[in-house]
């Protein structure tokens, strides 16, 4: 049974293979190469250094997907929304461990004063991310037309939320 937990260094080979799968045969992520394992480290690095959360799921030394989310902007103004990413190794896709990462990512996010999360879901297609965020208490609330290109295709957006914890109620802490 897998467990979820904070990400190590050591996980950044399986993270990184696990994306590069993704960029190479799915249109979840607009990314055409995949990123090394040094870029994926830096990408780690910044997300643990915001204080976010990044996360593993795990069978033991396996690493079967990971989630972890980031500034949905750069500019501070952004601070309190996230975009979340979520990704699955092919061989444990459809087991329900997509819903299982971004509940405890959405709990994660909210301890550490996220008010909101957003997913950016590439390819309007894709019925499996959507329907995780949906059944995660992710609303619909756009979708950005022909705004990718990838695998000499246009490709949509698909925008979702979900107000964490207080969302916009009252001021943050």
């Amino acid at each position: 049974m897998p467990i979820i937990r904070p990400s190590q260094t050591k996980d950044i080979p399986q993270i990184t293979r696990i994306y590069a799968h993704h960029v190479l045969h799915g249109t979840g992520t607009f990314e055409v190469e995949p990123p090394t394992e040094a870029d994926m480290t830096q990408r780690r690095d910044d997300v643990l250094n915001r204080g976010l959360p990044y996360l593993v799921a795990a069978d033991g030394d396996t690493v079967l997907g990971f989630a972890y989310c980031n500034w949905f902007k750069p500019r501070p103004a952004y601070r309190y929304s996230a975009e979340d990413s979520i990704y699955i190794a092919s061989q444990a896709m459809g087991t329900g461990l997509g819903r299982a990462l971004l509940g405890e990512l959405s709990t994660q996010a909210e301890r550490v004063g996220i008010r909101k999360l957003i997913a950016v879901i590439g390819d309007s297609g894709n019925t499996g991310s959507i329907g995780v965020h949906r059944a995660a208490g992710f609303e619909h609330v756009g979708i950005l037309k022909s705004c990718g290109w990838k695998f000499d295709r246009w490709l949509d957006v698909v925008m979702m939320e979900k107000a964490l914890g207080q969302g916009d109620s009252c001021a943050p802490c």
